[in-house]
């Protein structure tokens, strides 16, 4: 007896394999989106944390951190000293450092969620904390982003900024591009490689002179106020 085996058509394989497109292009275009959102997530970080501090010295007239008056909270029993200078490292972990008392401030006023010290996390596992860009609220190495290959005689960050932290490669250069310049040494947004909260010091250097987009990169962002 003889069998009939029936195979599929072109057509039919033309249609499963735009099918199967369709499916990857939905998955990678959605992929994309989630990136895209992360980005205007972290832009907003910087935005919002901004409104926030220039609202608290409206209202106030001081830093947060650094208010003398803050003890207007019956629970702050530590006050800043008002010499307006923010103290301590944007990542440090110490409750007397003025800038993790920053936070504090904002909380209890109102312009930031929460309570406590803590620096409020970011969208990559990270966190977002302030600290002065030249230095002069810390002992030891001057913690300014590296200037060692800025150009035109630029010097480092000269006030008040803000990082974020463990912020992927893409998302770095899009914060930098869509906020300043591009540029990682350079501008009001600047970046120092290394993934996690990393020491911005200028004697540690910046291993990368422009951002580098691998897929595996991760950077330090911070944009002065």
């Amino acid at each position: 007896m003889k069998s009939n085996q029936k195979g599929f058509t072109l057509v039919e394989i033309a249609i499963v394999l735009v099918i199967i497109g369709l499916l990857l292009g939905g998955i990678l275009k959605g992929q994309e989106m989630i990136v895209q959102a992360k980005i205007k997530n972290a832009i907003t970080d910087f935005s919002g944390v901004s409104a926030a501090y220039f609202g608290y010295q409206d209202r106030y007239r001081s830093n947060p951190g650094d208010d003398p008056q803050s003890t207007r909270w019956t629970s702050v029993t530590t006050p800043g000293d008002g010499n307006r200078i923010v103290t301590g490292l944007y990542a440090s972990t110490t409750d007397t450092d003025e800038s993790r008392m920053w936070w504090r401030d904002l909380r209890l006023s109102g312009f930031v969620s929460g309570s406590g010290f803590s620096q409020p996390p970011n969208a990559f596992n990270g966190i977002l904390g302030i600290q002065m860009g030249d230095g002069t609220g810390t002992t030891g190495a001057s913690p300014t982003i590296p200037v060692a290959t800025l150009s035109g005689g630029a010097a480092g960050f000269t006030a008040l900024i803000m990082c974020s932290t463990n912020l992927p490669d893409k998302v770095s250069i899009a914060l930098d591009v869509q906020m300043d310049d591009g540029l990682l040494t350079q501008g009001f947004v600047r970046g120092v490689t290394g993934q996690g909260a990393v020491a911005i010091n200028a004697t540690a250097g910046n291993a990368a002179a422009s951002y580098v987009e691998t897929g595996s990169s991760f950077y330090t962002v911070c944009r002065q106020f």
